[in-house]
């Protein structure tokens, strides 16, 4: 008896345990009672916004204290130069995955005149053919902060009272993810409000026409996270269902929300705890959240595809060639932020001149249930990046108790 208590006392206080139940209310909400389901926007947008309030912190606090801990500055250059290698690697092979999946599928191949139209004029009269940098760095808090945290530990390592700085910091840090811990039960409402709202807003009905897509983008995603990058995994004897149970509560919040944004600091915490240091994870996840969006990449490329098999636009192997070239740099500015894959891909397509940027308005109604499975695999994908390169730079301590399942 006494067993059945303590496990039932565990479920009911565990963080996972209401997420999850809170993402089955929303659904339903949002199904049998559109009109209240869409209303729970606000709740999702404001837990959404709360955490977000913790990321700058964080991810400055937790580079600083990296780069001045480290004192090597050659190897927070080497560490840099290798996480922007591996990004790009990873990132184009995931890109070739999607053009290949949806040229083995064919998920392009149904009647259009069948599909929801939605109004995509907002998307198609604002894209730019150019991509700016700029414009990224701009409008990209999470880089604009990694670089000023950057700079600012460079600096630091010079400065004579450099111990004092670091442990005013260190106390912060502390400070910092106490208050997010209890952030963080608030999961749960979050997750239920955007649920609801997507489910009210949208409908189960708008995946009929466009199941096979959606079927094919799912299905890819899956076989890059177990495939492609549990082979990375266990080339470093770590099992990738093991890492996902680790990270479930997290995975849970970014289902239910649709963005990996909300998860980063918690991210961050646990890639520490698992054995990855502070300084690598300061530098690879942050920049990840901008340079490594493998997720968003399959989309793109299998979205572009789907269109010009819509459209019955056939590609040549330098045409496909070129969408990869424009999504490799295109890609990158979709930085972890829900629908920013979307606009980055009518900006790709109106570079390409080839497949009628119009056709954005069939994926309008499905883009936001695709966007649960990009965020999963980018929030994924840069966990993998963090223990990678923290195992090549044998900055990867084995931890008493590994990825305790809690």
């Amino acid at each position: 008896m006494k067993n059945k208590e303590s496990i039932l006392f565990k479920v009911t206080t565990n963080l996972t345990f209401w997420v999850l139940i809170a993402i089955i209310c929303g659904v339903l909400l949002g199904h049998f009672n559109p009109e209240n389901g869409q209303k729970m926007k606000i709740v999702g947008d404001s837990f959404i916004q709360l955490v977000k309030i913790f990321i700058g912190p964080i991810i400055f606090l937790t580079i600083v204290l990296g780069i001045a801990g480290m004192g090597d500055l050659k190897k927070v250059g080497r560490i840099g130069i290798k996480s922007l290698i591996y990004f790009e690697i990873v990132t184009t092979f995931a890109l070739v995955i999607g053009i290949a999946a949806a040229y083995i599928i064919k998920p392009g191949r149904i009647d259009k005149s069948g599909l929801t139209i939605e109004d995509a004029s907002k998307y198609t009269s604002a894209t730019k053919t150019d991509f700016s940098w700029l414009d990224f760095f701009m409008s990209n808090f999470t880089l604009q902060v990694l670089i000023v945290a950057i700079i600012f530990g460079i600096v630091l390592n010079y400065y004579q009272k450099r111990e004092a700085i670091l442990a005013v910091l260190y106390n912060w840090s502390k400070v910092v993810f106490r208050a997010l811990k209890f952030v963080m039960f608030l999961a749960p409402l979050g997750a239920f409000g955007a649920m609801a709202y997507t489910v009210g807003k949208f409908g189960f009905g708008t995946l009929i026409p466009l199941g096979k897509l959606m079927i094919t983008v799912y299905i890819t995603m899956a076989i890059f996270i177990f495939v492609v990058l549990g082979s990375i995994l266990r080339y470093y004897k770590i099992s990738i269902l093991d890492f996902i149970k680790y990270l479930k509560a997290e995975l849970l919040i970014v289902l239910g929300t649709s963005s990996s944004e909300p998860a980063l600091p918690n991210l961050m915490n646990k890639l520490e705890r698992m054995g990855c240091s502070k300084s690598v994870v300061g530098l690879v996840v942050p920049t990840g959240y901008s340079f490594n969006l493998d997720g968003t990449s399959i989309y793109l490329s299998m979205s572009v595809i789907f269109l010009a098999q819509l459209y019955n636009v056939p590609l040549s192997f330098g045409e496909i060639l070129t969408i990869i070239g424009l999504l490799m740099i295109t890609s990158k500015g979709a930085a972890g932020v829900t629908g920013s894959g979307f606009i980055v891909l009518a900006s790709t397509l109106t570079a390409i001149h080839k497949i009628p940027v119009e056709g954005l308005a069939f994926l309008l109604g499905v883009d936001k249930f695709m966007s649960e499975a990009r965020a999963i695999t980018n929030f994924i994908g840069n966990g993998v990046a963090a223990i990678v390169i923290s195992k090549n730079e044998n900055e990867f301590v084995d931890p008493e108790h590994p990825m305790e399942f809690e």
